[in-house]
């Protein structure tokens, strides 16, 4: 009878440890993931006993009807527009800041005063930011004296003031300036530990047989660190998929800065199942991103 009962409680063990963890996953993810898919299929009060009601303007998909206004209404069309330019210049730009002074603050006796002031932007919050950001891109639109930042110093360069915020197109960019200045920080560090974990014997041969600086960075410091500015970059791609707060608190979405997280929460009153299904559609473009950072991170570990 020992046998067996030590086989049976060997079988079992691992799983009360797992338990908690698999009812707080149940309770506080898995479950609201699949009550937001329900709700995608509602109608503007969330019922889904009466049905979703249909465009006057557009072909009826029935119980995909907002999935059809998440994927090709002017709103939706013009906040993935955003989300994608976010992408393709917010990103790159990010991790090239990171990474630049990642490499230059590693050549100074000052590094870490340097990094802390760099990083520092990372212990405000995004709320914060965007309060605070308001105030360097404010105009006076009366004859009173300018005290935003940036045009307090173009009025003294003698320029006019630009409406930073309420000008389209121009809007974006400076909304995408303030991303920089948070998250460059954040890519700083973790690129700078990545470049101080390089074999040091590596980079000073290269440079005894004759490599320039540029040289070393170019074709063996950056090939070395690859899977970290990879990690580093997809996980970008995930913030920048979800951007919302600096939108919410310093545009709210006008002058056609709309991305689908702003969307998704301004329709949360007014339309549950628009709302819903465009968060459904968020964590669609989200969970791939995630699955590939997590085996990237898994194959940088395994490196070491």
């Amino acid at each position: 009878m020992t046998a067996p009962r030590v086989m049976y409680q060997g079988r079992w063990t691992p799983w009360f440890y797992v338990l908690p963890t698999l009812l707080v996953i149940g309770i506080f993810i898995l479950y609201p993931v699949v009550n937001t898919a329900a709700l995608s299929l509602s109608d503007r009060r969330g019922d889904r006993s009466a049905g979703v009601e249909c465009a006057q303007d557009a072909p009826c998909w029935g119980a995909l009807e907002n999935y059809r206004y998440a994927l090709t209404s002017d709103e939706m069309t013009r906040a993935l527009g955003n989300n994608a330019l976010w992408l393709a210049l917010m990103v790159p730009a990010t991790v090239g800041m990171g990474l630049l002074a990642a490499v230059l603050a590693d050549r100074v006796r000052y590094e870490s005063l340097v990094k802390s002031i760099i990083f520092m932007p990372m212990a405000i919050s995004f709320i914060g930011a965007g309060v605070i950001w308001q105030f360097v891109y404010h105009i006076e639109a009366g004859s009173g004296a300018q005290i935003g930042l940036l045009n307090a110093g173009l009025v003294a360069a003698g320029q006019p003031p630009v409406p930073w915020l309420s000008t389209s197109g121009l809007a974006n960019l400076a909304l995408m300036v303030v991303g920089l200045w948070l998250w460059a920080g954040f890519c700083m560090t973790i690129l700078s530990a990545a470049l101080k974990g390089l074999p040091v014997e590596v980079l000073e041969a290269s440079r005894v047989d004759g490599a320039s600086e540029w040289q070393v960075f170019r074709h063996i410091m950056l090939p070395m660190i690859s899977p970290t500015v990879t990690v580093v970059t997809t996980t970008l791609f995930i913030i920048v998929l979800k951007i919302f707060d600096i939108v919410f608190v310093m545009t709210n979405g006008n002058f056609g800065t709309e991305v689908i997280a702003n969307r998704m929460f301004n329709l949360i009153v007014t339309h549950v199942g628009r709302s819903t299904a465009i968060a459904v559609l968020l964590l669609g473009m989200t969970v791939p991103v995630m699955i590939f950072n997590v085996r990237r991170f898994r194959e940088q570990e395994e490196m070491r």
